[in-house]
Order: structure tokens, then C-alpha cells, then sequence
């Protein structure tokens, strides 16, 4: 099934009075939802804290949450394929917002090969071919632009957008693969995770704020009696995130313009965002084994930039960070999974994130 992005309908309108049954991907999203929602309900997490969205087995509680859900937010298709089926067939008769198609998320290329050849940072304009459709979500915070972005969405017909999400890039990828076999610059392709763009667009607190007011929108349409705590709840948690980002700048401003290399690059977002870049990853994507090529091409970049610093995930081994030639390792975490779910956990993620780079920078 393919959605017709956004264009949803309230389900039920004789349990427009019940707060909706809400189903969540992966927990950096849940713990949007759940800071809209607040006191009034609980969305059911899909994805556990450490479990891969790439190729989670669901289990049953998780098909059960599926199954009744009135409303389910993912991120769609470019970072866990294999859950359309399920929302497909188990949640057929639920709302389904996809966070990726949405045009008031910003979205940033796949960065290919293991090294990154440096970025403009000018936050107003877009960086990829998703610049028409998907202009950076700051420009329209004041009413989060839902009717503009439909008249875009509709004006451009998916021309520009469809580049990276028609009929979620099947055929075009399947083109891709052929021409580039299974080498190294395949690895961005390899398992779905990241057709039609970079799919780890939660790290950027940008792309958080404007998904509060759009789930805040849908709640209310659907909850028309408690609409109001909802938006009022979306407006509280925004502050909250445009607060942290100023901390967060703050955190990052010392080692700014430091090298670093991280171990999945799964970052751009957050790099993009404030303005600190990776010189390179050791894996495309946490699905896919680094090739003895790759590794040696991020070898000689770690030394020719004297970058110390690398970052690794709870799930993954560093001992191949200190193999490459790092002498600093630090920690990140970009789904939460050492956080407890729950509203606080957005805001916890970024802070970690930003705390552990600032010091193994240092």
C-alpha cells in the first residue's frame, strides 16, 4: 500500500471522545508522541530500545498495538521497510502519518563512500534534490506550514519528491544496485534502509518540532474535545526542544572545526544542524559490513586529519575504531537504546549525543 501522504480522515467519529490508540516505530518518535499525547494516553512503542528498526521481528504485544491502533507514526519506508507490511495488515483501518514523506520534513542526501566532503551549513536553503518539496521546517514554525506544504506537495506532484520516494524507489534503486554491484558504494542501498534520502531525520530538533504540531494536529482532529491540550502540549515540548538546541549549541561551540569519525553514519542530521561534521563512518548503515576498502580509505583519512576522536554505539564493538587508528572513543546513542521511553527521551538523546561528542573532542 502506498499512502496518500497526509490526506487522512478522522476515524470513528463516535469515538471522536476517546483519545486515540497510538502506535510509534522507534523511540526518539514515541517520545514525540508521548510529549503531545502528556496525561491523556500512552502510544505503544513498536521497535524496543536496542532493537534495529532495519529488520525488527515484531512480537506479539507489538502486533497486538499494530492491530488496535487508531493512529500509527512512522518513519516510513526509507528506514524500516519491512514494517509497511504490518502496517498494512494489521493496521489497516488506522491513520498513518509517514514522517519521511512528509513535505514539512527536511531531508539531506545519503553521504556516500566512507570519507565527506564538507557541506554548505546555510540552514535556510536545502542540500539535496528535495529542496523544492522540503524546505527547511524554521522558515514555517509559525503555522508549521500545512497548507503551504500541501500546495507544494500537490504542485509538484512528487516530481522532485518522487526522485527519492516513488513507489519508494524501487525501481530506480534496483537501476542503482545493478550499475554498482555489491562494492562498497552499493552499501547505502543494501536493505532498503535508505532509499530516497537519509532516513535518520529525528536528529534534527528542526524536524521534532515540526512533527509535535502535525501529530498534534491529527490527535485533535480525531480527539476534538482534548485538541486543545494537545496543541498546547506540542507548543510546550517545541519550546522545550528550541531551548535545548541553544544548549546544545552552546555544548558544541568549544570543539567545532575538530575532526572525528563516527561508526555509523547515521549523524548527518544533527551535524547539519549544528554545524560539526564527521570526516567519515565506518559503516553505511548498522545492516551492512564495512568492506577491507572502505576501512583503509578511513584509515589514511583518520591520519591525514589527525582525527582522535571516533564514536561508537552501545550495540557495536569498538575495538575496529582503535584498529583504524583513533585514540579517543566516545559513545553516542541515536534511537535511545539505554533510555527508558517515555516523553523525556528526545530531549535526553540529543543532550547525550551533544555531551559525548563535546568531550571526546576535548
Amino acid at each position: 500500500m502506498r499512502y496518500l501522504a497526509f490526506a487522512v480522515a478522522v476515524v470513528g467519529a463516535g469515538a471522536a471522545a476517546d483519545v486515540p490508540r497510538v502506535a510509534v516505530d522507534i523511540a526518539p518518535v514515541h517520545s514525540i508522541v508521548a510529549a503531545v499525547m502528556g496525561d491523556l494516553g500512552k502510544p505503544a512503542l513498536i521497535v524496543p530500545p536496542g532493537a534495529s528498526p532495519h529488520d525488527h521481528a515484531l512480537r506479539p504485544s507489538e502486533a497486538a498495538a499494530l492491530d488496535s491502533a487508531d493512529l500509527v507514526v512512522w518513519m516510513g519506508h526509507g528506514l524500516a521497510p519491512w514494517l509497511e507490511g504490518p502496517v498494512d495488515g494489521l493496521a489497516g483501518d488506522a491513520v498513518v502519518l509517514e514522517l519521511l514523506d512528509h513535505p514539512s520534513t527536511q531531508l539531506l542526501e545519503v553521504r556516500e563512500g566512507a570519507t565527506f566532503a564538507p557541506h554548505d551549513h546555510d540552514h535556510g536553503e536545502a542540500h539535496d534534490d528535495h529542496a523544492e518539496g522540503h524546505e527547511d521546517p524554521a522558515d514555517d514554525h509559525d503555522d508549521h506550514g500545512h497548507e503551504d506544504h500541501t500546495e507544494k506537495h500537490d504542485e509538484h506532484d512528487h516530481d522532485d519528491h518522487a526522485k527519492g520516494h516513488d513507489d519508494h524507489g524501487h525501481e530506480e534503486h534496483a537501476e542503482k544496485h545493478d550499475d554498482h554491484g555489491h562494492d562498497d558504494h552499493a552499501d547505502a542501498h543494501d536493505h532498503g534502509a535508505h532509499e530516497g534520502g537519509d532516513p535518520h531525520a529525528w536528529l534534527d530538533p528542526e524536524n521534532a518540532v515540526a512533527w509535535a504540531a502535525l501529530i498534534a494536529e491529527q490527535l485533535g482532529e480525531m480527539d476534538p474535545e482534548n485538541a486543545e491540550i494537545y496543541v498546547a502540549n506540542a507548543d510546550t515540548f517545541s519550546s522545550n526542544i528550541n531551548s535545548l538546541s541553544a544548549d546544545i549549541e552552546a555544548i558544541l561551540a568549544p570543539v567545532k572545526g575538530r575532526a572525528f569519525v563516527v561508526f555509523h553514519d547515521a549523524y548527518h542530521y544533527f551535524e547539519h544542524r549544528f554545524d560539526i561534521e564527521a570526516a567519515g563512518a565506518v559503516s553505511s548503515n548498522d545492516a551492512v559490513a564495512p568492506s577491507a576498502a572502505r576501512l583503509s580509505e578511513l584509515r589514511a583519512e583518520i591520519a591525514a586529519l589527525d582525527a582522535v576522536c571516533a564514536l561508537t554505539e552501545p550495540q557495536f564493538n569498538p575495538a575496529i575504531l582503535d584498529a583504524l587508528g583513533a585514540t579517543q572513543l566516545g559513545e553516542v546513542d541515536p534511537l535511545g537504546a539505554t533510555l527508558t521511553p517515555g516523553p523525556d527521551l528526545y530531549g535526553l538523546l540529543l543532550t547525550n549525543m551533544a555531551t559525548s561528542l563535546a568531550n571526546c573532542l576535548k
